[in-house]
């Protein structure tokens, strides 16, 4: 596939899935539960879709996806519940927390030579101290009883249909960031990191400035994901950002649809929507079905599903 047909095809497939994911309400939207639960499915594949520029194209395997997008949210929510400033004003600097941190973090890992297993220790860490503090200062955070956003959040986001359609704008754009910067010299800069950041600073390649600005773009995606669900399912806590609940998620979809492609993000989300619906049953043995899962994709099907599908349409052409 020529470099022309591979753009062309990029940007019609990215389109029909963006379209796609537009008819959902249409199949769910008589019922609450499925709105809902599309809903979370959009928004963990923007986390997806932020984990895939950090981790997928820079091998900076951030274990705080949570974390990063519980940041945003606290920070704006705290403001505007303490200090009474509009989600307008506060939802930027929340975002703005987010991708500081993560620039921060890429900056010292690449300055100190981290490699991926401590880059992935640090910031584990960094989660579990986030945690701590959620628990620890209840006069802001209201401990693990958490925070009520209903109210304080703008009024489109309480209704379950332009909620729905406004997470999946929020998406598009994502996907469409990631687009054109794959599509750049930027991109052929994570791209060549990915494949061995020294031969890439040998080549010329500014690695401490591409790491940092793939850790800057992602951790800010976290940070809107972050915040706009905050204000849209009505409540936070430090449960709703815990390591389970966001980064092992984000973790199997992303290897479930494929690391370093376009539209894995949003395979990998669907299909562990729909993965969880039938593991749901199985109550807190879960973690440990999505932990043998994890195992057997990275041994068996290293790829994904975006990679498998692309062989296929190669075929075809």
């Amino acid at each position: 596939m020529t470099s022309t047909k591979r753009q062309r095809f990029d940007r019609n497939a990215l389109v029909a899935a963006v379209l796609l994911l537009a008819l959902l309400p249409l199949a769910f939207g008589g019922s609450s539960y499925y709105m809902r639960l599309i809903t979370l499915m959009l928004v963990y594949a923007i986390y997806t879709v932020a984990f895939n520029i950090v981790f997928g194209y820079t091998r900076q395997l951030f274990l705080c996806i949570g974390a990063l997008a519980g940041l945003s949210a606290y920070v704006s929510v705290i403001l505007t519940h303490h200090l009474g400033w509009p989600p307008w004003l506060t939802a930027p600097l929340g975002v703005a927390a987010a991708g500081l941190t993560g620039a921060l973090f890429s900056y010292v890992a690449v300055r100190r030579g981290l490699g991926i297993i401590f880059v992935g220790i640090v910031t584990l860490v960094f989660s579990m101290i986030f945690q701590n503090l959620l628990f620890g200062l209840r006069e802001l955070t209201n401990g693990e009883t958490g925070l009520e956003t209903r109210g304080i959040a703008p009024a489109f986001l309480a209704e379950a249909l332009p909620s729905y359609y406004f997470i999946l704008a929020v998406l598009a754009l994502a996907l469409l960031l990631q687009y054109l910067l794959l599509r750049s010299r930027t991109g052929q800069a994570f791209r060549a990191i990915s494949d061995d950041d020294f031969a890439a600073e040998l080549a010329g390649i500014d690695v401490v400035r591409y790491k940092v600005l793939a850790a800057t773009i992602g951790s800010c995606l976290l940070g809107i994901a972050g915040v706009v669900f905050a204000y849209q399912s009505g409540f936070i806590s430090p449960a709703v950002y815990s390591f389970v609940s966001v980064d092992i998620v984000v973790l199997v979809s992303l290897l479930l649809g494929g690391m370093g492609t376009l539209l894995g993000p949003v395979f990998g989300a669907v299909l562990f929507t729909l993965l969880d619906e039938i593991v749901r049953p199985f109550g807190h043995l879960n973690v440990l079905l999505y932990g043998i899962f994890i195992v057997v994709l990275v041994i068996t099907f290293r790829h994904g599903i975006a990679a498998l599908l692309d062989r296929l349409f190669r075929l075809r052409g």
